[in-house]
């Protein structure tokens, strides 16, 4: 657990502040409505996936939660509800959550649960299809499955997220793996070398994080998991299967001597190796060849959604 003001999470938190300063309350104003409610921490910012530190507490670190309500109930008892919530204790702990009126309006507080999910999946409530899948920013499907629940009846929001952690149709996680393992071909296995060769250093570096994010996704999927933001996906590859270490391998690569093109080639293709057995071993290819382009047409070839097929390869 980080370091931070009380030496617990923003998750934590907002637990503790919801069972000892609002619990009560709602149950006892909101009582016949509460299994219609939902209540926890899910949304954006580092204390929702649970990676805040003493760098994240001048935003939303602090005592606040989101109560989600459908549409329909919350034209019954939203302003209510917003009421009981506004004349919650500003303070708890020590800790003042100074954004929760303003600029946080629609991360914490009384929220619809069609708003909150229209927000980051496209206007719908669920995508309907493989495409819809393909088209949601992969992040915006972290931020909407992160966090915590402290109160969870079965209602509208806890259904989708449901179906949402269920991760990705196979069609749909075959093509975007594909996709990132032709961006690491290229951009590691191809273009570094060659842009190192005519000494062009901010290519170099360009295309080796081309490679390292495409690997970082890569692990991602392979577990199941969804990538979180660029600020969080090397963080948040902690909680990521990871049987062949490959994530020490990209921080060493990260940080080492670029001009040295051919130990860093060496390297390259050393991750690239050890992603082919992971494919290997979930059984999403069968071919030997090391060049991570051909395993990527090896892994959408079983696609059934022939649009997905006729989508360029690096479309994922």
């Amino acid at each position: 657990m980080s370091e931070l003001k009380l030496g617990i999470s923003g998750i934590e938190l907002a637990r503790r502040f919801y069972e000892d300063c609002a619990r009560g309350t709602f149950y006892s104003e909101l009582g016949m409505y509460m299994d219609q409610i939902t209540v926890g921490l899910v949304g954006e910012g580092s204390e929702c996936f649970g990676f805040d530190d003493k760098l994240s507490t001048d935003h939303d670190y602090g005592p606040s939660f989101c109560v989600w309500m459908s549409q329909e109930l919350y034209g019954q008892i939203g302003e209510f509800a917003q009421e009981l919530y506004d004349d919650l204790p500003e303070e708890y702990m020590g800790v003042r959550f100074q954004l929760r009126r303003e600029t946080a309006s629609d991360r914490r507080g009384v929220l619809m649960t069609e708003r909150f999910y229209q927000k980051f999946l496209g206007g719908k409530l669920l995508p309907e299809n493989n495409m819809d899948w393909l088209r949601i920013p992969e992040n915006y499907l972290a931020v909407c499955t992160n966090g915590e629940l402290f109160h969870a009846p079965v209602t509208d929001f806890t259904a989708i997220r449901s179906y949402l952690l269920g991760f990705y149709p196979e069609d749909v996680r075959r093509k975007k793996i594909g996709a990132n393992l032709v961006k690491m071909a290229h951009a590691g296995q191809v273009n570094f070398g060659r842009m190192a060769q005519r000494d062009d250093p901010v290519a170099c570096r360009l295309a080796l994080d081309q490679f390292i994010e495409g690997a970082v996704k890569t692990l991602y999927l392979l577990d199941k998991k969804y990538c979180p933001y660029y600020k969080w996906m090397w963080r948040g590859l902690a909680d990521v299967k990871d049987e062949y270490d490959i994530a020490a391998k990209l921080r060493a690569l990260a940080l080492g001597d670029l001009s040295d093109y051919k130990s860093v080639s060496a390297k390259i293709e050393e991750i690239a190796a050890l992603i082919i057995q992971l494919l290997h071993a979930q059984e999403l290819s069968d071919s030997g060849e090391s060049y991570l382009e051909r395993q990527a047409y090896s892994v959408i070839d079983p696609i059934e959604d022939t649009q997905l097929q006729r989508l360029p390869i690096m479309m994922g």
